[in-house]
């Protein structure tokens, strides 16, 4: 580092968590330098991240979109960047030498192998990237202790529960109470969500999110998800990691200590907090986000989850019991839907019928590297067999 300047690699940087993150480092006042950027194929967008930042490596997700962007680096005289491809190419990006923390937020099980090669080069990682600790948790934290590597986490729930626990010990935490918003359909029963669209589902009350992302909101499946991150990240059991439905999305989270007392933290509903916290820790950034009103708030409630009308949250638990690949498997079938649901191939309804028919189809085996990409590879293609036609549900 120079000047105490902190460089940074930020893997996914055109999606949504990826340019808040960029708009962190913006208005950092310089503490943080763009170090390199990797992204999947909105070239354009991460033309202009390119002009603006200036890292000194790009990396895409394939090979023709390299192409057009090492062109366009070489018509327009644009120096100092050099511009890498495929997976190969963001796993270099992850480990780039000058490079003093990485941001892994890149969507779906594609940021596993980058998210481990930040930490075999002994990164510390802000991590948005769920899938890496559902898939492949126990291998993911080995490796973080191997290496001597801080996995900090980006989720805002994660980061709520991090900020509670602030170095308690574990033995003072019953439990982890992760909040939901609940999405677009909270409150609607089972019978009410088989005609719900993929328009439908992207509209989130609370947050501005990717497509897929958005989705798991609505399934409650990006819970699920979380509670399996949640396993990983604290070290507490299954059965002492809750949900709640929160819709006011103010609670981020929540700690319950063994003498029955709950901490929290509050923000308004905007991922730049967490970003800036992980980037920053163990300081803090001034003026990250907007201060929170509670007088204008009024009230905050809570509610317990419909685990029959959104099923997929009730799965994850069932995926994290069984352990070993099956989590991998769980994540792996619930992309394929949902992308499928987003092109109307499938209903909304039919993303946890089929969920559940993988998993009861997965032959569990341990978690190690090789097996967690065959569970994952297995699963995709285990999905298109079972596709029914439109008009089923659970």
């Amino acid at each position: 580092m120079d000047n105490g300047t902190r460089h940074i690699t930020l893997l996914g940087s055109t999606g949504s968590i990826g340019q808040s993150s960029l708009e962190a480092v913006r208005n950092s006042g310089g503490r943080f330098k763009v170090a390199a950027l990797a992204a999947n194929k909105k070239v354009e967008l991460l033309k202009r991240q390119i002009l603006e930042f200036r890292p000194e490596i790009a990396a895409v997700a394939d090979d023709k979109s390299a192409d057009e962007l090492r062109r366009w680096v070489k018509a327009d005289g644009i120096s100092g960047v050099n511009v890498l491809s495929a997976d190969q190419g963001v796993c270099e990006a992850a480990a780039y030498e000058k490079s003093d923390f990485v941001i892994s937020a890149i969507v779906g099980a594609v940021g596993l192998r980058p998210t481990l090669a930040a930490i075999k080069a002994g990164k510390n990682v802000g991590l948005a990237n769920k899938e890496t600790l559902v898939m492949a948790g126990t291998v993911v934290m080995e490796e973080a202790k191997k290496y001597n590597v801080k996995i900090l986490p980006v989720d805002s729930e994660h980061s709520a529960i991090f900020q509670c626990i602030d170095g308690r010990p574990r033995n003072h935490i019953r439990r982890l109470i992760l909040t939901a918003s609940g999405g677009p359909f909270f409150g609607r029963r089972k019978d009410a969500l088989t005609s719900v669209t993929a328009s439908d589902a992207l509209r989130h009350p609370s947050w501005s999110m990717g497509n897929k992302i958005t989705i798991d909101s609505a399934t409650l499946m990006n819970k699920g998800l979380e509670v399996i991150e949640a396993y990983h990240l604290f070290g507490l059991p299954a059965d002492s990691i809750d949900v709640v439905i929160h819709p006011q999305s103010i609670v981020h989270s929540l700690i319950e200590l063994v003498d029955g007392s709950l901490l929290a933290q509050l923000s308004v509903p905007d991922m730049k907090g967490p970003i800036a916290y992980a980037l920053s820790y163990p300081d803090r950034m001034e003026g990250a986000i907007k201060r929170l009103s509670l007088e204008e708030i009024s009230t905050l409630t809570f509610h317990k989850p419909d685990t029959e009308a959104f099923h997929c949250l009730a799965l994850a638990y069932e995926a994290l019991k069984s352990g070993g690949t099956m989590p991998a498997a769980l994540n792996a079938a619930n992309e394929e839907l949902v992308y499928m649901f987003l092109k109307g191939v499938i209903n909304f309804t039919q993303i946890p019928v089929i969920i559940e028919e993988v998993m009861m189809r997965h032959n569990v085996t341990e978690a190690r590297l090789e097996a967690v990409f065959e569970a994952d590879r297995w699963a995709r293609e285990v999905v298109q067999t079972l596709q029914p036609a439109r008009g089923g549900g659970r």
